[in-house]
């Protein structure tokens, strides 16, 4: 497990564990440029036979760097001592496949939609998890918006970025003030909250103003609630303004199976893998 923080997060080594690999060994401060010799000592420590064996799981809390260490991770393979790979910086690859499966999931269910042209709102766009919920949107065909709670000028660095990477345009707004989020809210039928834990973003009044708000998601756990008035385990139970809520914990399952189940690939596949959040947004949508 490669990780460019201090500590590699006890949550991944259980999962891992608890899938089936035998043996975690966990690096901790691992640059980008490290990451080759690192997976050229572990490709060609065993042989072409049983290199399957070995697994890169890539960690940290930066969505761009871990796309690049996968990449970097890629570009060093030579055949035949091929091994696999699984990005989830923070688990946000699997949490933001699980919310966006969820959501999908209602809208086709409840409101005949899908996730084509819908117009999309993401609170938390700076971090992993609404980074990667924006990307996997916007390669499904969404209209998505960034909303900056201190501005629009980082969710735009986000925008670039995510332009850069995979060729999606999603737009910056500025959702700084309450008066800025109602305003950002206006027009919108789907909102994804991925701020951070405890902090509650949107209000019931804020609710209650959106009337076009088909489905609102909110991955915080920690009281309180990111969106007023959703309950944990939300499944589609109405919200203030009459959108349908899907709670946490529900999408909390979904991302907990998809974590699992990727881990399980990885171990039991014949074939070397480099699995990102693609990868877990096709399962979560098998799941939900």
């Amino acid at each position: 497990m490669f990780s460019p923080l201090k500590h590699m997060s006890p949550f991944d080594v259980n999962m891992a564990l608890d899938a089936g690999y035998d043996s975690v060994t966990a690096y901790s401060g691992v640059t980008l440029d490290e990451v080759t010799s690192l997976v050229q000592d572990a490709m060609f420590s065993r042989s072409p036979r049983d290199a399957v064996r070995t697994a890169v799981f890539i960690a940290g809390k930066d969505a761009g760097l871990a796309l690049d260490m996968l990449d970097r991770f890629r570009a060093t393979l030579l055949k035949p001592f091929e091994i696999s790979a699984f990005a989830d910086p923070a688990g946000s690859f699997t949490t933001a496949a699980a919310m966006v499966a969820c959501v999908e999931k209602l809208l086709k269910d409840k409101k005949g939609k899908t996730l084509d042209k819908t117009k999309i709102l993401i609170f938390g766009a700076t971090g992993v998890v609404g980074y990667a919920a924006g990307v996997i949107a916007a390669l499904e065909g969404a209209d998505v918006a960034l909303g900056g709670h201190d501005g629009p000028q980082r969710v735009q660095q986000k925008a670039d970025d995510i332009k850069a990477r995979f060729g999606v345009e999603v737009r910056a707004v500025d959702a700084s003030t309450e008066e800025k989020k109602v305003e950002a809210l206006q027009g919108v039928e789907v909102v994804f909250c991925a701020a951070a834990a405890g902090v509650q973003v949107l209000s019931k009044e804020a609710l209650a103003s959106a009337k076009s708000l088909l489905v609102a998601a909110d991955v915080n756990a920690v009281p309180p609630a990111g969106i007023e008035g959703l309950e944990l385990f939300a499944k589609g139970s109405q919200l203030p303004g009459g959108a349908l809520g899907v709670g946490p914990l529900s999408i909390g399952d979904v991302k907990y199976k998809t974590e699992s189940r990727l881990f399980e690939r990885m171990a039991t596949s014949s074939k070397p893998l480099a699995l990102d959040f693609r990868d877990a947004f096709a399962l979560a949508r098998e799941i939900v």
